[in-house]
């Protein structure tokens, strides 16, 4: 009963930045995770940050840690990831993602809610 909306991918040249917008409508809680994953084709899903609905506890793979940010905006009902010092190995349709509770906050087959995904490149 939540739907999502990401938006805010494209292109971008190494080292350069994207921020990503995920709009959440329905009916929402505050008991909600909400993560970005993202995947290439022939790979699996991979986590790339997760945040609480307070915002008081985030996530972040190794891989991002120190590059995006993950927030989010309970007035807007909106979720951000800011993407800085981009890199060629971030190529993926991104997505963002909500599930119950605060455990498994890893592993996509725990999110119950999807939205359709926002590609980003970034060229060498």
């Amino acid at each position: 009963q939540v739907q999502l909306i990401e938006s805010g991918g494209g292109l971008v040249q190494a080292g350069g930045s994207l921020r990503l917008s995920c709009a959440a409508s329905g009916r929402t809680s505050s008991s909600y995770t909400m993560g970005w994953f993202r995947q290439v084709p022939g790979k699996e899903r991979e986590f790339v940050a997760a945040i609480s609905w307070s915002g008081l506890s985030t996530y972040y793979a190794d891989s991002v840690k120190g590059r995006f940010t993950i927030s989010r905006d309970n007035a807007k009902n909106t979720m951000y990831l800011q993407m800085n010092s981009l890199k060629p190995e971030d190529t993926a349709v991104y997505y963002c993602a909500v599930k119950v509770g605060s455990n498994y906050y890893q592993d996509y087959r725990q999110y119950d809610y999807w939205g359709q995904g926002t590609q980003v490149t970034v060229s060498s």
